[in-house]
């Protein structure tokens, strides 16, 4: 291992890349422990495997390539097919006329270079890229496991497939079926690259010429190789035997839900079926219980607004509304407020429809309307369990939102959730659906609206500068900001070439003092509100936004997007 490394670090020296004072003791670590020294020294964090490459490439006269940076085109992923790309470890880059550039760990390896150039017929010119970015860009433009679903797609689609398989599919209970069988393999594939994608949800769509799969990352829908349409009534009733649906029934909705096991990590999975012009569409939110884990700081709050929304989860009784529209966090939110202050000497009961995430320690009961188990039946039952801390998943109507209100003034911490747009709103909402003016007022302690926002990848982050309509939308004056840190992704295989990588929330916090009862028992409209709240300091989701653009976690264009319609 040391000889190989010679040459390598005689180029990394030359290059200035390290000096003779880092790698004394760097030599010392790699000769006790057995490793190469280039190894220890990207071990150590000393260099990055893309310096390591870049010195091969200077020592061979080869080109250094970056592949996250290249968008490569059908012709040229044409010329090396999927198979030998995967079996030499390599991906091409350009033509160069007769002749293809391809990507390699090591320009240095003969046997490579010739078993490649025999098993594709021309001659094949090396560069060099890291060993991180080949892999990525084989898993990007070739599938990246023999079991991908485009992988399960191409198998079944060429081999075509025995129909025998797939009616027993249809028809069978799904306890005797083949665990190879190749429908199952797909839709079991599916829903593994979609979590490990770090999807939300996954819909299946039949249209009227194909059967369309898209996963949800972030917030945004991103389309995949679909299946050939003859294949959907399989994959459905698959789908539907997985979740205790009935097969025989396609007029009508269905619910159902899903637990499996990927990479020895257990998942759950609600389904919802709906019969369409087409066919029968799919939808299946995916739960991960890692959101359960979160703390306040990594849901997105600042030190300042954390400060303020644990002293409003710290009070002994009264209501806190989250408010926002579908799938802005609301319930996440709740979740690891319960998870923040579940302790053994609180009883806390929710009521949910349905129960998303089963949590410890914590009494969850499942709104079931067949049986008469609604809402406000379920949370006149709960205070006769006589709990510290109840949560709603929503409050929908007047039964509903009275019981919650008379709860919280009777000596219990109530959490519920309403679709509002902003903070303010969520009293005049409560009031509109019959509430008395003096009961919102003696029992409301805080209203938090929040949104979610798309976060900057970390790996290609990079500065930049931003419009001046970009500033003026955010109410950002440039002369203003000498420390401001404005980041955007560049886009890589991290982020899927978006640029973001996971979301964090912005917030609204209203906290009710005196002042503020005296005008919601006066019936005052919410735009009153608002602008008390604004003379108390509350600031916008716009402005929350804003300042975590400039402290570069998001980008200025997504705070604006997400906030256009509450600024309007």
């Amino acid at each position: 291992m040391a000889a190989r490394d010679d040459y390598l670090i005689d180029s990394l020296l030359e290059m200035g890349w390290v000096t003779e004072d880092q790698l004394a003791p760097i030599r010392q670590e790699a000769e006790a422990s057995g490793e190469g020294v280039v190894d220890t020294l990207v071990a150590q964090g000393v260099i990055t495997p893309a310096v390591v490459a870049q010195a091969k490439a200077a020592h061979f006269g080869a080109e250094f390539v970056d592949l996250d940076d290249m968008q490569l085109t059908d012709e040229v992923l044409a010329a090396v097919p999927r198979h030998v790309a995967k079996r030499f470890n390599v991906v091409p880059v350009r033509k160069e006329g007769d002749a293809v550039v391809v990507a390699m760990t090591d320009p240095s390896d003969i046997d490579t270079l010739d078993g490649l150039q025999a098993a594709l017929g021309t001659s094949v010119i090396p560069a060099v890229a890291t060993p991180e970015d080949i892999e990525a860009a084989i898993a990007r433009y070739y599938g990246a496991r023999e079991d991908s679903v485009s992988k399960m797609i191409q198998d079944i689609t060429e081999g075509e497939v025995d129909i025998g398989t797939i009616q027993a599919v249809q028809t069978d209970d799904g306890s005797t079926v083949e665990a190879d069988a190749p429908i199952i393999k797909l839709v079991n594939t599916i829903i593994v690259e979609a979590f490990k994608m770090r999807a939300s949800d996954i819909h299946l769509e039949p249209l009227s010429n194909k059967f369309r799969i898209r996963y949800r990352i972030d917030g945004v829908l991103h389309e995949v190789n679909s299946p050939p349409k003859r294949l959907q009534p399989s994959i459905i009733s698959r789908l539907k035997i997985m979740s205790n649906m009935s097969i025989a029934e396609k007029r009508i909705p269905q619910d159902g839900r899903i637990q499996t096991e990927v990479g020895g990590k257990l998942i759950d999975l609600r389904v919802s079926c709906i019969p369409t012009t087409h066919g029968e569409s799919i939808v299946m939110r995916i739960l991960d219980k890692e959101g359960l884990k979160l703390g306040l700081p990594e849901l997105g709050f600042f030190a300042d607004d954390q400060q303020t929304f644990e002293r409003l989860i710290g009070l002994p009784d009264g209501i806190l509304l989250v408010t926002g529209p579908t799938g802005s966090g609301k319930t996440t939110t709740l979740y690891a407020v319960l998870n923040y202050i579940n302790r053994p000497d609180r009883k806390i009961i929710t009521v949910e429809d349905p129960v998303e995430y089963v949590m410890s320690g914590i009494n969850q009961v499942h709104v079931n309307e067949a049986v008469g188990l609604t809402f406000a039946a379920a949370l006149r039952a709960m205070l006769r369990q006589a709990p510290n801390i109840i949560m709603i998943g929503e409050i929908r109507d007047l039964e509903t939102a009275s019981i919650a209100i008379n709860a919280s003034l009777t000596g219990h911490l109530v959490f519920s959730t309403l679709h509002t747009n902003d903070a303010p709103s969520a009293v005049t909402r409560l009031i509109d659906i019959g509430v008395k003016p003096f009961l919102v007022a003696s029992a409301t302690r805080g209203l938090m609206a929040q949104r979610l926002v798309r976060k900057v990848c970390k790996r290609c982050a990079e500065p930049f500068t931003p419009s001046e309509s970009e500033l003026r939308a955010l109410g950002l004056d440039p002369a203003n900001l000498g420390e401001a840190n404005f980041r955007k992704g560049r886009g890589c295989s991290e982020c899927n070439r978006t640029g973001y990588r996971g979301r964090m929330g912005i917030f609204e916090i209203f906290v009710v003092d005196d002042d503020v009862r005296k005008l919601i028992y006066e019936k005052v409209p919410s735009s009153v509100l608002r602008a008390r709240a604004r003379e108390m300091g509350m600031r916008t989701l716009r402005e929350d936004g804003a300042r975590k653009a400039v402290a570069g976690l998001t980008t200025p264009r997504e705070v604006i997007e997400i906030t256009a319609m509450d600024e309007s």
